[in-house]
């Protein structure tokens, strides 16, 4: 056959010392971090801002995007577990039979990173008032959405948020989740969607639309949330509210809200059309 199954199975530490272990998880965000700081100094040397603005920046995104992410997996997905662990949701343990076990923190969720990235940068331009809201988060999200990308590889190491089985010989087989059947390897899909998204919002900031408030911010919204709305049809439930809102699953529904507003920046009148 033209296609071939892949068995997967990877240790999801890249090295262990003792009971420390750097996980391809944890590596895939200090990629995503130390990249997104990169593109942001470039940014910011082009467009002559002081370089000390940026490093404020970097430590508010660094927490507000963790933030967010932990908080928005805990309530739009997980709360029926954490209502009753409520010291697992800012430490990165898990509750088992033998005891508290250090797991490091599993559970992100990119909406709610969007959502604490969104609030951080509010905070953060409340202090450093050199730009205009818009300005800092229409930069911001140009790196952020490569740095989305390096967080769905480590969702695939760590064999998470999988795809449905793809019922052919096409696909991934998660051998460390005890299965011998081909799913689809939805964390790669999302994964080479925001590299696209990343090319076109660079394209995007090479020309005068950059300069149109919330433009780059309405292409990001609409582009990332109409890809993880159609790679949601190929991946297994993640529970959440959709028992109470059938027809969609959460990841979708969460979708569509930034989706309208990403249409709307994009779309709206300003003054500099």
């Amino acid at each position: 056959m033209f296609f071939s199954k892949i068995d997967w199975a990877p240790s999801e530490t890249l090295f262990k010392i003792g009971s420390f272990g750097i996980h391809y998880y944890s590596l895939m965000f200090i990629i995503a971090f130390g990249l997104g700081y990169y593109i942001m100094k470039k940014i910011f040397e082009k467009e002559k801002i002081p370089l000390e603005y940026l490093e404020s920046l970097f430590i508010y995104m660094i927490i507000s995007i963790l933030l967010g992410a932990r908080l928005g997996d805990v309530f739009f997905y997980s709360w029926d577990y954490y209502q009753d662990h409520l010291i697992e949701i800012l430490l990165p343990i898990r509750d088992t039979p033998t005891g508290y076990t250090f797991t490091g923190f599993r559970g992100l969720a990119s909406h709610g990173a969007v959502i604490g990235s969104l609030i951080g940068l509010y905070l953060y331009k409340r202090k450093f008032k050199f730009k205009p809201l818009l300005w800092i988060i229409d930069r911001v999200i140009i790196p952020v959405s490569i740095g989305a990308s390096f967080v769905r590889i480590g969702n695939f190491f760590n064999s998470e948020i999988v795809g449905k089985y793809s019922g052919s010989n096409f696909g991934v087989v998660f051998l460390n989740r005890g299965e011998n059947a081909a799913r689809h390897p939805a964390q790669l899909y999302e994964a080479l969607g925001y590299l696209v998204l990343f090319f076109i919002l660079k394209q995007v900031y090479k020309t005068n639309k950059k300069d149109k408030p919330g433009y780059l911010l309405g292409v990001f919204f609409t582009c990332m949330f109409v890809i993880r709305f159609f790679v949601e049809y190929l991946k297994e439930s993640q529970g959440g509210f959709e028992e109470y809102l059938p027809l969609l699953s959460t990841g979708q529904w969460l979708s569509i809200p930034f989706i309208l507003l990403g249409l709307f920046l994009m779309l709206r009148k300003t003054n500099n059309q």
